[in-house]
């Protein structure tokens, strides 16, 4: 018996909660769920049916990707590579946070009117792109003297944040391409052209329903 994910490929949440599984080699039962037809069981646990979410062997839930992420962190078999990911440095800490939080809550606002610019007639496309940029600026610039964001190695940060760059780069790819950003570009370039994210964190998987045999996730 392993603990049970819930997940959708395309999500960024989701996205980052399987890259941090399959990093510290945390196992679980994959459920790929198909957000217009949300299997019975996940609607049944009440609350909350959005995804990823995480049900551990005692049933304790965790809803949030972040929650997700730091449940894994306390149960890597590598502590070195836990330790890297989450430095016990209290300041680092506070700097990796610092980081996630003004994606989860200020870029992401930005991202999701960029890439749906349809839905929110008042502003152009452009002007959308304009201040999701505003952290792309950012982030390039803390990417001129570092290999990732918190310094020469990985950390939550570089989890947490990429799958969102990622998807506002898919919104135009030619702009994105042409760009300033070259440091975001070779960053973002690192984790999404790897073997470990194209053939584990964004493998396909039918799915879930009842009576399925369970996904092994990440796959051995």
């Amino acid at each position: 018996m392993l603990p049970i994910l819930y997940s959708f490929r395309r999500c960024p949440y989701a996205m980052r909660s399987r890259y941090a599984l399959a990093e510290l080699n945390v196992y679980v039962y994959l459920r790929e769920v198909v957000l217009k037809s949300k299997p019975p069981e996940l609607l049944l646990l009440g609350g909350r049916s959005t995804v990823p979410q995480l049900i551990d062997l005692d049933g304790t839930r965790y809803p949030e990707s972040l929650d997700i992420i730091f449940w894994a962190l306390a149960r890597a078999g590598d502590k070195q590579k836990a330790d890297e990911l989450w430095p016990a440095d209290s300041q680092k800490r506070h700097r990796i946070m610092s980081w996630v939080t003004y994606n989860d809550h200020f870029f992401k606002y930005w991202l999701d009117r960029y890439k749906y610019a349809d839905r929110h007639p008042e502003r152009s496309e452009a002007y959308y792109r304009g201040r999701g940029a505003v952290f792309l600026s950012r982030l390039e610039k803390r990417l001129e003297n570092r290999v990732f964001i918190a310094g020469e190695a990985r950390s939550l940060a570089d989890i947490a944040i990429f799958p969102f760059i990622r998807q506002f780069a898919a919104v135009n790819p030619k702009w994105f391409d042409l760009s300033e950003y070259t440091n975001v570009k070779r960053w973002l370039a690192y984790f999404v052209n790897s073997d470990r994210f194209i053939s584990v964190v964004m493998a396909k998987h039918p799915a879930w329903h009842a009576g399925q045999e369970n996904t092994l996730y990440p796959a051995t």
